[in-house]
């Protein structure tokens, strides 16, 4: 007769609902972020009103952290934040915590299943390092960007600056991976020259990599640039030779009245048939490059 009972009462408990439904709690935050996750929100829905004590937990399933005492709710969604304090107004440590909620009227307690992370390490940058040293965002797709491959402390998403901006988010949430920069800032591809990048990271928690502790990462902007801007000593009629360097199948190139398409790294041209000081222009994809070509 008493294992019948028993059984009765255990079956009649499996189909009273839960007075508490609809839970929606925080799984990772950070008190120390100074962004949107710095609190746990608890978000509860209640059957019907009542009067609610609920409290933070420790992995232990202690008392941490009384949020309301004894408040009365009324039915339907309740929430309810967690700044990450003890009951001393301590900064509670890194690690899981669970929430309690206590019923008087129903004379129930409940564990809520949902784990709360609080986390305030910010992830750190082991390694960052761009595909090529030199690119040049000049859309002809040969060298047009550069990819910077990274790899993490913990997961979490890469994070580029430049000038103290950020103008990267990784769209990847993984200890390793890779960005690309098209050497833009505001929509405007920057002008040629040694541009230092910074990388970062920020994790699930709001967690930011301290400036200070960003990896550095330097690349050349570069289009069509001349060897050097001043040839002297050039005979009348004879030949002058000088590099490009370009990523350009071909480029255009003007000297005094005369102008032709050439390729290669090495521009070799037939000197004016008079002295005189000359200025030769080489161009491709809408950039240049210029020098001072002295005849004599």
């Amino acid at each position: 007769m008493a294992t019948a009972a028993a059984f009765a009462i255990t079956e009649r408990l499996k189909l009273v609902k839960s007075p508490i439904t609809g839970t929606r709690i925080s799984a990772v935050f950070s008190p120390t972020c100074g962004c949107a996750r710095g609190k746990a929100n608890i978000s509860v829905k209640f059957r019907r009103r009542d009067v609610v004590t609920v409290s933070v937990l420790d992995s232990e399933l202690r008392p941490l952290r009384t949020l309301v005492a004894s408040e009365r709710v009324p039915r339907g969604r309740s929430v309810f934040r967690w700044e990450g304090l003890t009951d001393f107004g301590d900064r509670a440590p890194e690690g899981t915590y669970r929430v309690q909620i206590h019923l008087e009227g129903q004379h129930r307690t409940i564990l809520l299943p949902n784990r709360i992370r609080l986390d305030t390490t910010a992830p750190e940058v082991i390694d960052a390092r761009p595909n090529r040293a030199q690119f040049s965002p000049d859309g002809d797709q040969l060298a047009d960007s550069v990819s910077i491959r990274y790899v993490l402390s913990e997961p979490a998403h890469a994070l580029v600056y430049l000038q103290g901006r950020r103008i990267i988010r990784s769209r990847s949430h993984q200890a390793r991976g890779a960005v690309v920069w098209t050497g833009r800032l505001d929509g405007q591809v920057l002008p040629p020259g040694v541009v230092t990048l910074t990388v970062g990271a920020v994790d699930d928690a709001g967690n930011v990599t301290p400036a200070a502790q960003r990896a550095r990462v330097r690349v050349e902007i570069r289009y069509i640039a001349l060897a050097n801007h001043r040839i002297a000593g050039v005979a009348v009629g004879g030949t002058l030779s000088i590099g490009v360097s370009t990523d350009a199948a071909r480029y255009a190139w003007r000297l005094g009245a005369r102008r032709g398409f050439a390729s290669g790294p090495l521009l070799r041209l037939t000197a004016p048939q008079r002295q005189g000081l000359y200025r030769l222009t080489v161009t491709a994809h809408g950039h240049s490059d210029h020098a001072a070509v002295i005849v004599r």
